[in-house]
C-alpha cells in the first residue's frame, strides 16, 4: 500500500490482544502470533503494550546472523529467516535492540513480523492493524496521524550511543527521538531498591 506507513502508540493499548489472534490468522506465520505483548508495569497498573517489529533500516537481527538468512525486502521489510538457511542459533533474538525475533523451537527457526508480506504486498493491510479497535497499533498515511493525533510520529530511538532508524513510527509527546537506556532503568530500580 503506497503512502501507507505503520504506527505503534503505546498510550492506546486496551489489552484486548486482538492483534495476537489476527496475527495468528496471518498465512506466512502459520498460526504463530509475531505479535510482542507486555504489560508496562504490572505490579502497579494495568497498562499493557503491543509490539511489532519494528524494521530497522539497518537490521541488527540480520548483521549477526551468520547462515545470512535474514533478507531485507526493497521495501525495507525485515523478513523472517529463511528456513532453508536458519540454524537457530538465536544471534538475532538477542542482538535486536526492541527484543523482537522469537525462535519457534518446534520448527527450529527464528520467526518475526514481516508486517504481514502476503497482504501488505498485494495493497491489503497487516492483520493487526485490522482489527486493533483502540488504533494502538495503525498503518495509515501519514497524513491521516498528522490530524487525528495529538502525539508525534518518530522513527529514530538511541540506545546508549547506538542511533537506530526504524520503518515502524512510535507515537510519542514531543520528542524527535526515543531515548532508551538500559542503564536508566537499572539506576532506577536500584533507586527503588534503596528506598523501600
Amino acid at each position: 500500500m503506497f503512502g501507507y506507513e505503520f504506527y505503534i502508540d503505546t498510550t492506546r493499548c486496551i489489552g484486548c490482544q486482538s492483534c495476537m489472534k489476527a496475527c495468528e490468522e496471518c498465512e506466512t506465520h502459520r498460526g504463530v502470533s509475531m505479535i510482542n505483548f507486555d504489560y508496562i508495569d504490572r505490579p502497579n497498573t494495568i497498562a499493557t503494550a503491543a509490539f511489532v517489529c519494528m524494521h530497522c533500516a539497518d537490521p541488527t537481527c540480520a548483521q549477526v546472523c551468520p547462515a545470512d538468512a535474514i533478507k531485507v525486502g526493497e521495501d525495507g521489510v525485515v523478513q523472517s529467516a529463511l528456513k532453508p538457511r536458519c540454524i537457530a542459533c538465536s544471534n538475532c533474538v538477542l542482538a535486536c535492540p526492541f527484543g523482537i525475533p522469537k525462535l519457534v523451537p518446534e520448527r527450529e527457526l527464528m520467526m518475526k513480523c514481516d508486517m504481514c508480506y502476503d497482504r501488505t504486498s498485494i495493497g491489503k493491510r497487516p492483520m493487526c492493524a485490522t482489527v486493533c479497535p483502540s488504533q494502538a497499533l495503525a498503518y495509515v498515511r501519514p497524513e491521516e496521524i498528522a490530524a487525528t493525533r495529538r502525539e508525534k510520529p518518530s522513527n529514530v530511538f538511541r540506545f546508549g550511543n547506538q542511533q537506530v532508524t526504524t520503518k515502524v513510527f512510535m507515537m510519542t509527546p514531543n520528542a524527535e527521538e526515543i531515548r532508551l537506556d538500559v542503564v536508566d532503568y537499572m539506576w532506577e530500580g536500584e533507586a527503588v531498591e534503596v528506598f523501600q
